[in-house]
């Protein structure tokens, strides 16, 4: 235990999604010893994301003004809609650049030990925009987790009620690099039913 501010600061840290306690002691006694100017950047950098920073009325993504840049781009294929779970996931598809659609983020995935129904992600906005014309195709890009294989099931049942929709689904199977003998049993299972043929 520390004396007041620092401590107060370690606990505040600590409170960060995927910091721990000895994460949060080293970024507190980091910034103790930063610069006053890095510190100043970093406060300022805080003020501005929350003034600032909203999320895009269209698709949730987070956004300056009301629309997202990738939903106030023209270029993009509005029919084609990509379902993530959050924000943070719609850089890591944009940096594959094979996908040229939009997106909607739910804003989370269904988790009943967390307390996460259906009735808080953003699946009614979905909807809705699912039943606009001119939407062929939605692929369901969920974590392949438990709570993101329930939000997918749960989706799959509902978008089932609109018969010229082509639903999808990201594969998933060995990652590039892995061993086989490290694959657990249901990414190795993926694997297997996912596999296409390939030219001899």
């Amino acid at each position: 235990m520390y004396e007041g501010p620092v401590q107060d600061l370690i606990d505040e840290l600590g409170r960060l999604p995927g910091i721990g306690p000895k994460s949060a002691q080293r970024l507190a006694f980091h910034l103790l010893t930063a610069d006053g100017a890095d510190i100043t950047r970093l406060q300022t950098a805080l003020q501005r994301v929350k003034d600032e920073v909203r999320f895009c009325i269209e698709c949730g993504n987070v956004a300056e003004a009301e629309l997202c840049r990738i939903c106030s781009d023209t270029r993009r294929d509005a029919s084609v809609i990509c379902v993530v779970e959050e924000p943070k996931d719609v850089p890591a598809i944009e940096r594959t650049r094979e996908f040229r659609g939009r997106y909607h983020v739910l804003g989370g995935a269904i988790s009943p030990i967390d307390g996460i129904g259906p009735d808080q992600l953003r699946i009614a906005q979905l909807l809705r925009r699912i039943a606009e014309p001119g939407i062929g195709e939605v692929i369901l890009a969920t974590d392949p987790n438990l709570e993101g294989e329930a939000t997918a099931t749960y989706l799959i049942r509902l978008l089932r009620n609109f018969p010229d929709l082509s639903v999808t689904r990201l594969a998933s199977g060995l990652p590039v690099g892995g061993d086989l003998e490290y694959a657990d049993e249901v990414t190795l299972g993926r694997a297997f039913s996912g596999r296409r043929s390939v030219d001899a």
